[in-house]
């Protein structure tokens, strides 16, 4: 006997609902950007970095209100040693992984690439005095001017706390840590 059209209409509901319940449970989990999962996991060793840098700084005695430049210079030298000394083993990549690195160059040459990308880069460029050596933890020379960094640049690259400054280096971003006066970690060749 021919079954009657509502009972094909109803199969048809109920194996549409058992479609769509299988399918629910995935659909009500977001889906993770891959760049803000980077960026937050680069925010959380940014913050493990400052968080040690801090710690060692509170072992130093504390600079006076009005200190010369060679207290300054000598606490400089000092926190940089504990954090050299901390970090013994660190070495490229540990803040700025290779994904973030991917993250960064894409990100600046937007800027780069933009209009008046020209006259940031050469603003950049125009500031680079001499050969610095990349290294990890290696202080920053004392004889090298730091750059200044354009806001257009700083608009597109996380935040960072005090305690970090992003600067160039030819067409090489680092993370200098501005109170130890040492190169935290850095990304080569980030212009287009």
């Amino acid at each position: 006997m021919p079954r009657p059209p509502v009972v094909f209409a109803a199969i048809a509901a109920v194996l549409s609902l058992a479609g769509t319940a299988a399918v629910a449970p995935a659909a009500t989990q977001p889906a993770v950007n891959a760049d803000a999962q980077t960026m937050a996991e680069f925010q959380k060793r940014v913050t493990a970095y400052v968080a040690l840098h801090k710690k060692l700084e509170s072992t130093l005695q504390n600079l006076p209100k009005e200190a010369s430049p060679q207290e300054i210079d000598s606490h400089q030298r000092a926190l940089g040693k504990l954090i050299q000394e901390a970090r013994a083993g660190a070495k490229p990549g540990d803040l700025f992984t290779p994904s973030m690195r991917s993250i960064v160059r894409r990100l600046l040459g937007s800027v780069f690439r933009g209009p008046g990308g020209r006259q940031v880069k050469r603003s950049i460029l125009d500031e680079y005095t001499g050969n610095v050596p990349l290294q990890v933890n290696g202080r920053y020379p004392d004889s090298v001017p730091l750059s200044t960094v354009p806001p257009q640049v700083l608009q597109n690259l996380p935040a960072l706390t005090e305690d970090l400054e992003y600067r160039f280096i030819g067409d090489n971003l680092i993370l200098l840590d501005a109170h130890a006066h040492i190169i935290a970690d850095y990304v080569q060749k980030v212009f287009p």
